[in-house]
C-alpha cells in the first residue's frame, strides 16, 4: 500500500474506532510494520490531523475532525482525476466545465495528505481533442434525461441532407466526435448520428415518456450484431 493510501486508511480507522488503537493493531490491519505506523502517525500529526496518544498506549482521533460523507481512496481519486482529464478532450463544453469544477471540489474536500498526492499532477490524458460540434451537446444529454424528441438537420457520409425526428437514448464519445444513438422516426429503427454531421438541432415539444429504457434494451441487445451509423 502506498503511503498516501495508508495515511487515508489510518484516518478512517481512527475516526471509526471506539477505543484507542495501538500501532500494532494498525500495523496488523494495514499489513505494514509498526515502525511504518509510527512514521505515518508523526506525519499526520505534523499535518495538524488531531491524532492524540503515544507508543504503547494507543491513538485516538480528537472529536471535531471529520472527513466529507463521501470519501475516496487515493486510487479511486486518481481514477476520477484521469477520467476527468479524458473528458476534457471531448467536444462537450458543458461537461468539460463541469469536470473542472469536480476537480476543484475534490481538491478542496480531501485532507491535506491526499491533496498533496493530487497536487503532484502526475496523471495526464493524451491524444487528439475532438473538434467542437456545431451545437451544444448538452441539448442531447438533457433530451435523453427528459425523454424528449429532437429535430435534426443532418447530412450523411455522402453529403445527402435530410430532416430527422429522433428519440435520443444514448451519447457515445469518441476522440474525433460523438455519436447520438436514437430511434429514428423516419427509418423506424435505431440509428447512430455523428454529431459533426448535424447541421441543426432543435428540441421538439413532443416527449417519449417511458420509452427510453425499452429502446436502450433494444439497442444493447442488437449492438454487437448491427450498429448502424448514418
Amino acid at each position: 500500500m502506498r503511503k498516501a493510501s495508508r495515511l487515508f486508511e489510518i484516518i478512517q480507522i481512527l475516526r471509526l474506532a471506539r477505543k484507542p488503537m495501538t500501532a500494532a493493531d494498525l500495523a496488523e490491519t494495514l499489513e505494514v510494520t509498526v515502525r511504518s505506523i509510527y512514521r505515518d502517525i508523526a506525519a499526520l500529526q505534523a499535518m495538524r490531523v488531531p491524532i492524540e496518544g503515544e507508543r504503547g498506549i494507543g491513538y485516538i482521533m480528537r472529536p471535531g475532525f471529520d472527513l466529507p460523507p463521501l470519501m475516496f481512496s487515493i486510487e479511486e481519486m486518481e481514477a476520477i482525476v484521469l477520467s476527468l482529464a479524458l473528458l476534457d478532450r471531448t467536444a462537450d463544453e458543458e461537461l468539460k466545465q463541469a469536470a473542472r469544477r469536480v476537480n476543484q471540489k475534490i481538491a478542496g474536500a480531501v485532507p491535506e495528505p491526499l491533496r498533496q498526492a493530487l497536487d503532484r499532477k502526475a496523471l495526464y490524458a493524451w491524444g487528439s481533442i475532438a473538434q467542437p460540434a456545431g451545437f451544444d451537446l448538452g441539448i442531447i444529454r438533457r433530451a435523453i434525461r427528459d425523454e424528449r424528441k429532437l429535430m435534426l438537420a443532418y447530412r450523411d457520409e455522402l453529403g445527402r441532407a435530410s430532416e430527422r425526428t429522433i428519440r435520443p437514448i444514448a451519447l457515445i464519445y469518441y476522440s474525433q466526435t460523438a455519436n447520438i444513438v436514437a430511434w429514428c422516426e423516419l427509418r423506424q429503427a435505431i440509428r447512430n448520428f455523428r454529431s459533426d454531421r448535424v447541421e441543426r438541432c432543435a428540441v421538439s415539444d413532443d416527449f417519449f415518456n417511458g420509452e427510453g429504457d425499452r429502446l436502450r434494451e433494444l439497442w444493447t441487445s442488437g449492438w454487437r450484431e448491427a450498429p448502424v451509423t448514418v
